[in-house]
């Protein structure tokens, strides 16, 4: 399957049963409505999807349920977020094998490699794959900042193909634009700056809130790329509320809130993280409600 690099791309949640074993049934309640609103992909095992705490056999596991309920209708990518070259070749493999038809691909983890040790990470693991490549930029939590001229090289592979820009900088989406053409195609990673970069030219959006608000995050998508200007300011003011959920170093807990106030999911997270609690539970309750209370009404 090719994948287009347009459109929404939700960075699906891991549903977790209160004793913190995966919950598939529920994972898969969540997928088909993401795929009922009209998203364009799945991206399986990201950030917001809990990778750190998951095994190799366990974001296999959720390959394979995600692939299931895809049936062909959109693609399925598996996020690759490894500390060594090697593994992240052996993942990519493995990823190829179950099914994947395509990775999101982070810089090497828990090690702030050089510009050099990043491209030659990057270029090593896809030459190992022929599976499309999103590239994963992001300074702000990762440390690594993958620049145009490091892109200059990444781009001789073929499979190297789309960029999760997440650098905060919403000037590097006309910056890449000017430099590389479609030949790179970005997909906006910040929630916040959604309309901002579709309106600069981005393809498309790889989404949080998403994941609660599918029907919402697809509507401001299509109002952006159709012009309709005044539908997509609308909307965006009403979601701006809830998509700053996502800029929180608790973005996990929130969404998960979220998702089970609107009914597709449920609080439980791996530890060591844990649901929200207190009067920062109340916070994040007091957005999403009023979110909810308004939504007819944007």
């Amino acid at each position: 399957m090719n994948i287009s690099w347009k459109g929404v791309f939700p960075a699906v949640t891991t549903k977790f049963d209160a004793q913190g074993a995966l919950d598939i049934p529920a994972f898969q309640h969540n997928l088909r409505a993401q795929i009922a609103a009209g998203v364009d992909g799945l991206i399986v095992g990201g950030s917001l999807g809990e990778s750190s705490t998951l095994d190799w056999d366990e974001r296999l596991e959720l390959l394979a349920a995600a692939l299931e309920t895809a049936a062909g209708r959109v693609p399925v990518l598996l996020n690759v977020a490894e500390g060594s070259t090697r593994n992240a070749i052996r993942l990519a493999q493995k990823a190829q094998a179950a099914g994947a038809q395509g990775l999101m691909l982070l810089p090497p983890m828990m090690y702030r490699a050089t510009d050099r040790e990043t491209t030659d990470f990057y270029k090593e693991t896809a030459s190992e794959t022929d599976l499309p490549i999103l590239v994963y930029n992001n300074p702000v939590d990762y440390k690594i900042e993958i620049k145009p001229e490091m892109f200059d090289e990444l781009l001789r592979l073929d499979n190297i193909q789309a960029v999760k820009e997440s650098t905060r900088d919403i000037s590097n989406v006309t910056r890449l634009r000017t430099r590389f053409g479609d030949r790179l195609r970005i997909l906006c990673g910040v929630d916040t700056l959604a309309l901002e970069s579709l309106l600069l030219g981005a393809d498309g959006w790889v989404a949080g809130l998403v994941c609660a608000f599918p029907a919402e995050t697809v509507a401001l998508y299509r109002h952006a790329l159709a012009g309709e200007l005044e539908a997509a300011r609308a909307l965006y003011r009403w979601f701006l509320p809830l998509l700053e959920l996502d800029i929180h170093p608790q973005l996990v807990q929130n969404i998960k809130l979220a998702e089970s106030l609107t009914g597709l999911g449920t609080e439980f997270v791996r530890k060591p993280r844990q649901p929200l609690r207190g009067p920062e539970r109340e916070r994040v309750l007091q957005i999403i409600q009023s979110g909810l209370d308004t939504l007819h009404k944007k």
